[in-house]
Order: structure tokens, then C-alpha cells, then sequence
């Protein structure tokens, strides 16, 4: 796999993600020169990574933004590859017939991530990496980055911004923070300011990162990566992507040969899938931007913030979302007077990305509609 060297199938030697010299797939870059951030500091210089699909029209009426979630990155739909070494998170999205056919389409890999994008693993300009040295970012830096990406790529105006959960998040603050550029808003299986459920969880998963012998302060080496730790942070965390009837009925209470639970097994898979691929500074860095998240933070509260929205808006939640409850997709909705789509899943709050088709619908109800064409809560 690229950039991670393994020992065996299971137990990488470092935390992974894309490094420099890595095979750039269908990567493309854009150096964006210096960043001042939210909660204070700078970066000298950032890069972001993007792809995009389609061809933007000549009035640029075509353009759309896909947001992706917490471990996700710019590769939305298409196969692995070198230098890619996961396929399309969100299949089905993009293509022939599917909702966003005949779009222009970007995603670009977040601030503070690990697929090409300045992070704690990119190179700082003493030519190590940042590591600890690297700043807290918030969604409203990462948005500061997508938006100077669009400009450098001549959209003046999304036709749509869409995203679910961490994208979710990016999308909202878009439509506050820049109502005039933003045409529709899909807002799903997310919410407007962090609660102390989530803020709870995730700051666990930091201290499993964290208390990993191996995080040396967050400067640790390739070879001494917290593998361990990032591994524990990952079933903490699949534990509130999934509900709890999936994997009751999924696993129970059966044992493997091996002497495992199975349900134990099935989360040590995704904690090694997620070490080979994924970096554990970014992992620390995007769960804490995901902690400050609150969309009314300087706008006088959240529904004074999202009364600044002009977007025509779709507004979804997945019952058996328990991370993101559907409670935290009404407030949104009802602020944007907008009613709010529930779609059913047995899949918890990963259902954002497993109901292809239903979340396809509501994405073509938006693009169909007007602006101000959907029809009003209020």
C-alpha cells in the first residue's frame, strides 16, 4: 500500500495516508500561498488536493461542491489505483444517469487532512514535518481554502454544495458564510453546532491517538506511527457510525474460531483499514475542528446564522442515525423553513452513504428545483 510499509495484513508499521512522492492518481493541486486561521496563527503556505469530473460551462452555471466526511478525501466515485488505495466513497454520486451527471463536479481533500492537502504530515518550510507544530483549524479555514480553490478554478457560484456528516458541516458553512455563492445547499446526517455527545466521543478517540506511546507528541516518525492507538480511535468511532439493531443482527453474539467475537472482528478490520490509509495527526486535527464546530460562533447563534442562508435547501437525516440524530437536522431545517427528509436505514448514521438510491433522489429533487423552487416549512 502506498506510503505504509506492513508487517503483516493486519499491523501496519505507521499510520498512512499519501506522502509526498506517492503516485498522485487523479489528484490534482493548486499552492494557495499563506492562510490565516480562525482561532489565531497563520500557515505559510497551503496546498490542496482536488478532483474534479465533467466540464465547467461557459457561464459556469454547472458547478458543484461535494464535501467529504471526517475520513474521507477528494476521490468521490472511481477505482483504486496507484497512489489511490481505497475506491469511491460515495458510489453513485457522479457518472452516467447518476444524479450528478452533466455537472461539474469538485471535491477537494480538507484542510488538515492526509490525502494531499496541507496537514501534520505535509511538510512544514524547515522541511520537516509539522507534526505537533501544526495549528487547529476550524470548518470555517477549510471552507476559506475550498473557496480560494474555486475561485482559482473560475466558479464565481456553486450550483449546488453537497455533503453529509464532516461535509455536512463544510456545506452549511458555506451557505452562511457566503450566501451569494452558494445556488442549493444539501445538508445530511449532520448538525450546526457540535453537542457534547459528539464532542465526548471524539475527544476519547484523541486521547486513544494520543496515549499511544507512539504519538511522541504528535512527532512521530514512519516506523513509530500510533497505529494502535488510531486503531482503537476507529472502533470507538464505527461504534457510533453503525446502530445497534445492524449489528445485534448482524453478529449477536457469535464467536469466531479464532476466539473473537465477531462483532470485535468486524471492528478490528475497519481499525486496520483505517491505520493503512489514514494519518493520526490529521485524525486529531479534523476530530477537533469537527469539537468547535457551531455555525452561529460570531453570527449571534445558530438560527440567526442560518436566516443568512439564500440557498434553495434539501435538509436529510437517517432515522437510526444515533451520532447525528435526526433532532439536529430538524433544528437545521426549521431554521431554513425548509421540511426536513428522513430517509429509513438499519445502518446508523453510515446509512448518509449506503442508501445510494434514496439519497440520490433528494439530491436530483434539489438539482431540479429552482431557486426558492422547494416548498416551505413555514
Amino acid at each position: 500500500m502506498t506510503g505504509v510499509r506492513e508487517t503483516s495484513s493486519r499491523t501496519p508499521l505507521r499510520s498512512g495516508g499519501w506522502v509526498e512522492g506517492d503516485p498522485s492518481g487523479d489528484r490534482q493541486f493548486l499552492d494557495l500561498g499563506p492562510l490565516d486561521l480562525e482561532r489565531g496563527g497563520a500557515l505559510p503556505a497551503v496546498r490542496v488536493a482536488y478532483e474534479t469530473w465533467g466540464t465547467l460551462a461557459a457561464d459556469g452555471s454547472n458547478a458543484v461542491l461535494v464535501e467529504h466526511a471526517l475520513t474521507g478525501d477528494s476521490h468521490v466515485v472511481g477505482p483504486t489505483g496507484p497512489g489511490q488505495p481505497t475506491p469511491g466513497w460515495w458510489d453513485g454520486l457522479i457518472g452516467d444517469g447518476a444524479p450528478l451527471a452533466d455537472r461539474f463536479v469538485v471535491c477537494a481533500n480538507v484542510l488538515g487532512g492526509c490525502q494531499g492537502t496541507t496537514g501534520p504530515s505535509s511538510t512544514a518550510p524547515d522541511g520537516r514535518p509539522w507534526g505537533s507544530r501544526f495549528p487547529a483549524v476550524t470548518i470555517a479555514d477549510q471552507v476559506a481554502v475550498e473557496r480560494r480553490l474555486a475561485e482559482a478554478l473560475g466558479v464565481d457560484r456553486w450550483s449546488a454544495v453537497i455533503g453529509g456528516s464532516m461535509g455536512g458541516m463544510r456545506a452549511l458553512e458555506w451557505a452562511v458564510a457566503h450566501p451569494n455563492r452558494v445556488e442549493r445547499l444539501f445538508f445530511l446526517a449532520s448538525g450546526a453546532v457540535a453537542t457534547a455527545d459528539q464532542i465526548g466521543t471524539q475527544t476519547t478517540q484523541q486521547t486513544a491517538v494520543t496515549t499511544d506511546p507512539r504519538w511522541a507528541g504528535g512527532d512521530y516518525a514512519a516506523g513509530e506511527g500510533p497505529v494502535a492507538g488510531l486503531g482503537t480511535a476507529r472502533r470507538i468511532a464505527h461504534l457510533t457510525y453503525r446502530s445497534a439493531e445492524e449489528l445485534e443482527t448482524r453478529f449477536s453474539t457469535v464467536v469466531q474460531p479464532d476466539g473473537r467475537f465477531a462483532v470485535a472482528s468486524y471492528l478490528d478490520h475497519h481499525a486496520a483499514k483505517l491505520a493503512a490509509r489514514f494519518d493520526a495527526g490529521s485524525y486529531v486535527v479534523l476530530t477537533e475542528a469537527m469539537n468547535t464546530w457551531d455555525v452561529g460562533r460570531g453570527r449571534g447563534g445558530v438560527e440567526a446564522a442560518l436566516a443568512r442562508v439564500t440557498a434553495t435547501a434539501v435538509v436529510g437525516g437517517i432515522d437510526s442515525d444515533r451520532l447525528y440524530p435526526v433532532a439536529e437536522q430538524q433544528r437545521v431545517a426549521d431554521g431554513l423553513g425548509v421540511p426536513l427528509r428522513v430517509v429509513p436505514s438499519p445502518y446508523g448514521h453510515d446509512g448518509f452513504l449506503v442508501e445510494v438510491e434514496a439519497v440520490g433522489a433528494l439530491v436530483r429533487e434539489l438539482l431540479a428545483a429552482p431557486a426558492g423552487g422547494l416548498p416551505s416549512a413555514r
